[in-house]
């Protein structure tokens, strides 16, 4: 294999509390048509190697490449992107929302190619794509056939242009605990029905997996549970048919959407041994300053480089299994009768970046068990701002309950839980929890986790600094008005104490 595998992909997910810093006024939204100027940061001042350009439901700009080449061009000539940078486009899944977007998007990859050889440059600059919400081997099959096909009928119709490559690598990307624990098994059926459909090998393969939705949908402890046994299946993987396998993980600043900060680059090596590429996404890049950012991004991708798989036996796996099953169930029971409380809450949030309506794991009518439901950033940031830590609902309850050999597996393969659950707790609000239950006496099994997580860890919850504090009051007032514009206001205020939006 003759390509460098990318360590650190920005991205465009909208979790910032902050006015990006290459903006020169004090609004944080992030327009469709800015992204392009902010690819090109990431690419130059920040370093990253990657940029994911995301036409899953989203305003996505065709003329990307376009527009970097023709404003950039000396840099591109530095840097080719290909080889040296990468963009990435996540196409839309044809299977799980109207596919009106998916021939624009390849179509934009045959044009970048086009341009590129116009300008002589040596490297075709698009050449793989993810697929959201993977379920089999026959989708990835399918969209690499569909890229051939519009390829073919390019070059015969058009023929006074570049002729275009028909290879599209696909990389799939996997969102829920069950896809990403049997994505061997996709992987397996895929590289045998690649072989014999278009009668060569796959040299390696980029497997991405989710982290927020997965969290939203079944709770965080059943998340990171999740992510540690998929990446130690993907190791096996890779270990047993010799194919090299290079995990993406798709991961937000705050502990529940992964934990992946400047602050905690070493935390994130430590609990997932084996990945190759790490998402940066907008609240890493723009809520912190740029002389803490930058060496964050190096030291992640010297970490990222050295990482290994760290295989779970078949023992601690099924105990592991065990855990994450008990931890969404208590997760639901726990939140099912919150949602509603919540609703106000999620209207009033603020917005980041253009976006068409959403869809995911959690489907067009984005539910969990029937209710109503935001997107994972919107949920993470509303349950901050009425100052519980969505990391902690279900999750004290369930580690009060395991056996002693049950906390020792976690333990040994979640070795910052105790930090992690530190850090969270700091955010947790006793006063807006009181007017809450006020209105709903469910949330008392909040009030449990938080109880349960003392007595396990001898954490102390709620604030100690004093932006904590000024958080802890904000999340009070919050609870206590019914006004949306100040209720936006009190968010963007606590966000930025916290340094992510979601």
């Amino acid at each position: 294999m003759n390509r460098k595998i990318p360590n650190v992909m920005g991205t465009q997910h909208p979790d910032n509390a902050n006015v990006p810093f290459f903006k020169h006024h004090d609004n944080p939204f992030v327009s469709a048509f800015r992204e392009i100027d902010e690819a090109y940061q990431n690419y130059s001042v920040l370093d990253a190697d990657e940029y994911m350009w995301d036409w899953e439901g989203k305003h996505a700009d065709a003329s990307v490449v376009n527009r970097l080449y023709s404003k950039h061009y000396d840099y591109f000539t530095k840097h080719s992107l290909g080889k040296d940078k990468y963009l990435t486009f996540r196409l839309p899944n044809i299977w799980e929302e109207k596919g009106y977007s998916l021939m624009q998007a390849m179509t934009t990859m045959m044009l970048a190619e086009d341009f590129a050889d116009d300008l002589n440059f040596d490297n075709r600059p698009l050449f793989e794509a993810i697929l959201p919400m993977t379920r089999n081997a026959d989708q990835l099959i399918a969209m690499e056939d569909k890229f051939a096909a519009l390829a073919k009928f390019k070059n015969e119709e058009f023929k006074n242009v570049h002729p275009n490559s028909d290879t599209l690598q696909m990389i799939p990307l996997f969102e829920s605990f069950e896809s990403q624990f049997n994505a061997p098994k996709i992987l397996k059926k895929f590289v045998d029905m690649y072989q014999d459909h278009f009668g060569r090998p796959i040299e390696y393969l980029r497997v991405f997996l989710a982290g927020s939705d997965s969290a939203l949908s079944n709770g965080f402890l059943n998340s990171i549970i999740g992510n540690k046994l998929a990446l130690s299946k993907l190791g096996e993987f890779s270990k047993e048919t010799g194919l090299p396998v290079y995990p993406i993980a798709g991961t937000g600043s705050t502990i529940f959407r992964g934990g992946l900060s400047p602050r905690l680059v070493d935390r994130y090596l430590e609990e997932f041994p084996g990945l190759k590429t790490a998402t940066i996404q907008s609240a890493f890049r723009y809520d912190f300053p740029l002389d803490e950012v930058k060496p964050a991004i190096e030291k992640l991708r010297t970490g990222l480089q050295k990482s290994e798989f760290n295989i779970i036996n078949d023992e601690d796996q099924a105990i592991l299994l065990e855990i994450a099953e008990k931890t969404a169930k208590e997760y639901h029971v726990t939140l099912d009768p919150l949602i509603d409380d919540l609703q106000a809450v999620f209207d009033a949030f603020p917005k980041r970046r253009d976006r068409h309506q959403h869809v995911g794991i959690i489907g067009y009518s984005r539910d969990v068990d029937g209710y109503k439901m935001p997107r994972a950033i919107t949920f993470t940031g509303s349950l901050y701002s009425v100052g519980i830590p969505p990391e902690l609902i279900g999750s004290g309850r369930v580690l009060k309950k395991l056996s002693s050999k049950e906390f020792e597996v976690l333990e040994k393969y979640y070795p910052n839980i105790r930090n992690d659950f530190a850090h969270v707790m700091k955010y947790f609000s006793p006063e807006a929890l009181e007017v809450l239950k006020q209105h709903n006496s469910a949330w008392k099994g909040v009030e449990e986790d938080i109880q349960a997580m003392d007595e396990l860890f001898g954490i102390k919850a709620g604030p100690v600094t004093k932006e904590q504090v000024k958080h802890a009051q904000l999340a009070t007032d919050l609870v206590s008005i019914k006004d949306i514009q100040i209720r936006t206001l009190l968010i963007e205020k606590m966000s930025k104490l916290r340094q992510f939006l979601g």
